[in-house]
């Protein structure tokens, strides 16, 4: 199959598989916070060799992939639009859409909750600045764009109806400090969504520590405070798992 030029030129630059474009990447060294959170060690292909509660974290993908989360048989692929309708987002919802990228699921969100808002939070200052053309192209007013970092979201207390993460908690290299900063950000009642590749079944073309098992994802909700509510798994290769506190 003939690939698209956006492929050919980022082939030369990372490795490719259907989840994603991802960097090659070393295990941070381990500090004296890490102590008791984290394991470290020889990383497999796809991880980077830090382990959380017995899962190897994975190589992450950067700005320099933006045109795949942009492509145009996304919608297809993954089913956005039945995601959208599971998420039974209310008009004032404020939802934090943890792992943005280039806003292409914010932008969807955004005409969900008119009078509340979408915070699209990223660690990278190219793809905030993604978010904000396509923003000020759209004129959309109800997105806005957020820096966060490796270990915080940049989240104000109790400020939250929902975090969203769409394949991308996997990929966090400080996943108990992200969550935590996540949580004390929900208020009462509100959700964390993880969607993820389904790790249970083998058929799903991606690589392994770009899945997410609904064993795994519990027990690392759990160690922050978060019980599942309820699994969605009507999308073609995606589980919508849904928590609360």
């Amino acid at each position: 199959m003939k690939k698209p030029l956006w492929f050919l030129s980022l082939t030369l630059l990372f490795v490719y598989s259907a989840g994603g474009l991802v960097f090659a990447q070393q295990p941070a060294p381990a500090t004296a916070a890490d102590k008791g959170v984290y394991q470290y060690g020889k990383a497999a292909y796809d991880g980077i060799g830090k382990t959380y509660l017995g899962r190897e974290i994975s190589q992450v993908m950067g700005h320099l992939g933006a045109a795949w989360l942009d492509r145009p048989e996304r919608e297809q692929e993954e089913r956005t639009d039945l995601l959208l309708e599971a998420l039974n987002l209310k008009p004032t919802d404020v939802i934090a859409d943890v792992g943005a990228g280039t806003g292409y699921f914010t932008f969807l969100m955004a005409p969900k909750v008119p009078q509340g808002k979408i915070l699209a939070i990223d660690i990278e200052n190219e793809m905030i600045t993604d978010l904000n053309k396509t923003k000020n192209r759209s004129k959309i007013t109800n997105v806005v764009p957020v820096l966060g970092t490796i270990t915080d979201p940049k989240l104000a207390a109790n400020s939250i109806d929902m975090a969203l993460m769409i394949d991308a908690y996997h990929e966090f290299s400080h996943p108990r400090e992200m969550m935590t900063n996540i949580v004390r950000a929900l208020k009462t009642g509100g959700r964390v969504v993880l969607v993820e590749y389904r790790a249970e079944d083998p058929n799903v073309p991606i690589k392994p520590h770009h899945k997410m098992s609904i064993a795994q994802a519990k027990k690392e909700m759990k160690a922050v405070g978060l019980q599942l509510k309820s699994v969605y798994d009507k999308l073609p290769q995606q589980h919508v798992m849904i928590f609360q506190k």
